[in-house]
């Protein structure tokens, strides 16, 4: 064998070494993107739970003084069921708002009841919702964040074509459904009328 063509197997072999090698790094990269998405998830699904969990807590505290807003409190039963059972990030976001949604129904209908306002219990659980819906905010961003740097590696080239074989696909994302996209609605007239 000559000279040059022992350079050229050398040359081969050491080409094919590299694009294994970059093969394999752009494997790895992608697996850590996945579980980090992955764990940005479960962390999102640890308060969601948290928030499940204190709902019926509050809708019993409430139903002691809102003798006559049953529908209210089944809504935010029904609403709760609902969430639970989501089985995508789509419709888990989507229930989930709907919860929102019911939860702000309960809090608007609580200004009619000022004795269960005033209760301990009741603004403790409220308080406990409100910190775990600050929470779901931040993990939810950082969730979007986790499967937006998936989803721009799965598609872009050569990362492909590794994703591809491998199974790699996009994510989606956790959007905020109407409700939550909604203004708060401050109705001044009930404090100038209170002075």
């Amino acid at each position: 064998m000559s000279e040059i063509g022992i350079v050229a197997q050398a040359f081969l072999g050491l080409a094919m070494v590299g694009l294994s090698a970059y093969g394999i790094a752009i494997y790895n990269g992608l697996i850590r993107l996945r579980n980090n998405a992955d764990k940005a998830w479960s962390n999102i699904d640890v308060l969601l739970k948290q928030r499940h969990d204190e709902v019926p807590n509050l809708v019993a505290v409430c139903k002691g003084y809102m003798k006559h807003e049953h529908d209210t409190l089944e809504a935010v039963a029904r609403a709760r069921h609902l969430a639970a059972g989501a089985d995508s990030v789509s419709r888990r976001a989507a229930a989930e708002g709907g919860l929102a949604e019911a939860l702000v129904g309960l809090y608007a209908r609580v200004e009619d009841y000022p004795d269960l306002k005033a209760d301990r219990h009741f603004l403790a659980l409220q308080k406990r919702i409100s910190e775990i819906e600050e929470q779901i905010a931040d993990r939810r961003e950082l969730y979007n964040e986790s499967a937006n740097r998936i989803n721009i590696r799965v598609q872009q080239f050569p990362d492909v074509l590794v994703a591809r074989p491998f199974g790699f696909t996009r994510r989606e994302l956790y959007q905020a459904e109407n409700a939550e996209r909604r203004e708060p609605v401050v109705d001044f007239s009930a404090i100038r009328s209170s002075r």
